[in-house]
């Protein structure tokens, strides 16, 4: 085959082969052809290489020649041609069309083995490598409750005021009441498994034991809650909490933000005409979560009551009672932020409240 020509290396060339031959992440087939230029420009034979390196000689003319034409980037695999594309932006675009029309008969809503058999032509693989692409998520679903309170804004921003910048020596509280709390008893606790694991949990099957309703008031500015317990949530039983509550701030002006549940706010309250320092601030319909409590109220359901099992609803007022107790003891007020949100109607906006 005749005498190779002996392969010469720059400085750079040859810090870079090996910087590749000494590095671990270096892939193996890079790495050997890295050893085959550098034993080669020692003056080694192809034979001698060839033992050294622990390849063919033929591996070695391979690549000797392939560096003297090519240099370093002659130790990179070749690009290969490969199968034709299947599919082009055309495609996608036929994927993207579908999701505007009505799935088929019987289904509520599309999925990649649906678009793949109403395409025809196109692989549910590619489908939802599509999607991923665009970030679409079809079993992902979002609600959303848009008020058509005509004084939305107004009422918005009177709510924000108070807890931005509340009235100079006054006090302001959130209420609310959460209904038909229940009362269920579950059997909950260690299983262990076949394998020796053990796992922490509770039976999806349980006792009714009757419900109880909880009224709470969160002062805003110091985020202390107090609560009520009751059988029924009418007029009667608000009204008497709303009377507890206001005992506690004598002489000083009270600004109540409530929602608009009837209870709330009867034609003619002649409570509040008693009361001359109680000021009651409305959210706009279909707003509730203007309110604070509720954001506590979401608190208190997912430390204290999701997956508890209660003998009785005592017990649930009980739970709730020490919950609030240790909730009270480093209560702090909620950091108020808002995030705009846009979905349906660029109008609606979203606040974001967090401990």
């Amino acid at each position: 085959m005749g005498k190779a020509l002996r392969v010469i290396l720059t400085d750079e060339q040859r810090e870079t082969l090996t910087r590749w031959v000494r590095s671990g992440t270096t892939e193996k087939r890079l790495a050997e052809r890295s050893r085959i230029i550098l034993a080669s420009s020692q003056g080694k034979s192809p034979r001698e290489v060839a033992r050294q390196v622990g390849v063919t000689y033929l591996t070695v003319y391979k690549w000797r020649r392939r560096f003297r034409r090519d240099g370093i980037g002659g130790l990179q695999d070749a690009p290969r041609p490969g199968p034709e594309r299947k599919y082009d932006s055309s495609t996608e675009k036929r994927i993207l069309a579908m999701l505007d029309k009505k799935p088929p008969d019987g289904y509520a809503s599309w999925n990649g083995t649906l678009l793949s058999k109403a395409l025809g032509d196109v692989s549910k693989d590619q489908v939802w490598r599509v999607l991923r692409h665009r970030e679409i998520y079809l079993q992902r679903k979002r609600s959303w409750c848009i008020s058509t309170d005509p004084q939305f804004a107004q009422k918005a921003a009177d709510i924000v005021a108070l807890y931005l910048d509340p009235p100079e020596n006054a006090v302001v509280i959130c209420v609310d009441e959460k209904p038909s709390i229940q009362a269920l008893e579950r059997a909950q606790g260690w299983l262990k498994l076949p394998n020796g694991k053990s796992l922490r949990g509770y039976s999806h099957e349980y006792t009714r034991h009757g419900t109880t309703t909880l009224f709470a008031a969160l002062e805003v500015a110091t985020g202390l809650v107090r609560a009520g317990h009751y059988n029924r949530r009418r007029r009667k039983e608000f009204l008497h909490f709303m009377n507890e509550i206001i005992e506690d701030y004598h002489n000083k002006e009270i600004h109540v933000v409530l929602d608009n549940l009837s209870t709330h706010k009867p034609k003619h309250d002649r409570w509040l005409q008693r009361h001359k320092n109680v000021y009651i601030h409305y959210t706009p319909t279909h707003a509730s979560w203007l309110n604070q409590i509720e954001v506590w109220f979401s608190i208190l359901t997912r430390q204290a009551l999701k997956g508890a099992s209660f003998t009785s609803p005592a017990d649930v007022r009980q739970a709730i009672d020490k919950f609030i107790a240790v909730h009270n003891r480093q209560a702090s007020p909620f950091e108020w932020t808002k995030k705009i949100v846009y979905s349906v109607t660029p109008q609606k906006h979203y606040t974001n409240l967090r401990k």
